[in-house]
């Protein structure tokens, strides 16, 4: 009997960037070297009025910020900021592909918070054409859009610039199936963004708990299964989002890029 060949995962080829929150107060210089020493090779800026790049400099820092990113090595796929136009100027200046945002919910419900954020979004179509920058919608469990069909529903009809932010800890939390929220949300799939959750029970009732990769209730492994048989390739943003402090954001996070680049290939990650 000859013996069996056994054929080592493929390498991965998604550019592995982070959501850079943990650290929005930093300048671009140290923010790079720190993504870099982190393992990453790009990042989602934060441009908020609590941020180092806020939306009433963007125009004139964003350019400047994201310069300094790529002489570290890093390359900015998106900002987490608004709709605004100085936003958007600010991304096309720099080069940032994407602006993320979620879909709020506000006191009126469901149905008339997606009408308003419809609206908001037709006149937004305006400016991502001018400027040539997409927009990302991410499923947000809570005061937001949660599912990712619920986005889908969102952007049904919007031009080919408006995106899905595929999210796994929110698709876990609304109870969905990636193979299933993935494959329909592939033809609008602008990134995908990797951390994990658990719902927790408290004197207060069921809170969620944000926690490490091989913690939660999403599957990374059929996250990329998926992606796999998709034959999707863009950027995977893990987003460095933990409910216990006890331990440093970049420990947790540099151990969940290493296991996700191992389940990415197929591969099962190391435990400890």
């Amino acid at each position: 009997m000859s013996e069996s060949v056994v054929t080592p995962p493929p390498r991965s080829t998604y550019l592995w960037s982070v959501f850079t929150k943990p650290w929005s107060g930093l300048p671009g210089d140290q923010l790079g070297r720190l993504v870099a020493e982190l393992g990453f090779g790009g990042a989602e800026v934060a441009v908020r009025d609590t941020a180092y790049v806020t939306p009433a400099d963007a125009e004139a820092e964003l350019p400047k910020y994201a310069e300094q990113l790529r002489a570290e090595g890093i390359e900015p796929v998106s900002v987490a900021s608004d709709l605004s136009e100085r936003v958007f100027a600010a991304c096309a200046q720099a080069g940032v592909p994407m602006i993320r945002i979620m879909a709020e919910l506000g006191p009126d419900g469901y149905a008339a918070s997606v009408r308003r954020t419809r609206g908001l979004l037709e006149e937004a179509a305006i400016l991502a054409a001018q400027y040539d920058v997409q927009v990302g919608i991410q499923p947000h469990h809570g005061k937001f859009v949660p599912s990712t069909l619920g986005v889908l529903q969102l952007l049904d009809g919007l031009p080919d610039q408006f995106k899905l932010v595929w999210d796994a800890a929110h698709d876990a939390l609304a109870g969905d199936d990636p193979a299933i929220t993935l494959e329909l949300g592939a033809g609008r799939l602008g990134i995908v963004n990797l951390k994990n959750a658990q719902y927790i029970r408290t004197a207060d009732g069921w809170t969620t708990h944000f926690v490490p990769g091989d913690e939660g209730m999403s599957d990374w492994s059929a996250v990329f299964a998926t992606l796999r048989r998709l034959g999707w390739s863009g950027p995977i943003c893990l987003t460095g989002q933990y409910s216990d402090p006890a331990v440093p954001v970049e420990e947790r996070i540099a151990k969940d890029l290493r296991d996700a680049r191992v389940t990415s290939s197929g591969g099962v990650p190391s435990v400890g």
